[in-house]
């Protein structure tokens, strides 16, 4: 009965994602070198939908080698700046790069002396001029019929996200033994017991 609407706002998620697929190129070896780099830990830091997607990204991080954890925009300054050190890489998730709360903890990040990456659609925008590196990925609209609702651009966070994480893990040579190890509970984890004891 609604398959045709569904499939109208699958497709436009889908075209999202192949946008990012076809703009890939050499930009983003300057992120990977930094993660694998990095002597501390991948913290994401973010508010509202982006910092969904940042709550997620951290425990693909964490279960596939990159010691990793999430830091909510607003509480940082009321706080959390302390779970931050200098050693570590910070990857600030905005999707616009002028979220408020977002771009105004970078002076925090910036007295802690931690390198940080912004996470947004724009090379332009200002949290991209304020940190260190930027990860600009490609975006024409949200998949509703409104262009409001955050649904193409948090899908292509996270699947760039991913895909960061996911080809860190294998330049780490990371092992099926590795992910038994931080996962060997539910579903995976018994699967994965069988195979390493």
């Amino acid at each position: 009965m609604y398959k045709d609407l569904l499939k109208e706002f699958v497709e436009a998620e889908k075209n999202s994602v192949n946008a990012l697929l076809e703009s890939i190129d050499d930009q983003y070896d300057d992120v990977i070198n930094a993660i694998l780099m990095c002597e501390g830990k991948i913290i994401f830091l973010g508010i509202g939908k982006s910092g969904h997607i940042g709550e997620k990204l951290a425990a693909t991080y964490s279960s596939t080698g990159t010691p990793s954890f999430f830091v909510h925009a607003a509480e940082a300054r009321h706080g959390d700046f302390g779970m931050i050190e200098a050693r570590d890489l910070v990857i600030v998730l905005s999707h616009s790069g002028t979220t408020k709360e977002t771009v105004e903890a970078m002076t925090g990040l910036k007295n802690i002396g931690c390198k940080t990456v912004a996470f947004c659609k724009s090379e332009d925008a200002e949290l991209a001029k304020q940190c260190d590196l930027t990860i600009a990925y490609p975006f024409g609209k949200e998949a509703d019929r409104l262009g409001l609702a955050p649904s193409s651009s948090t899908t292509v966070q996270l699947v760039l996200g991913d895909a960061i994480g996911l080809a860190v893990s294998s330049l780490k040579k990371f092992t099926r033994e590795d992910f038994f190890k931080y996962h060997p509970g539910g579903t995976l984890g018994n699967t994965l017991k069988k195979e390493v004891k």
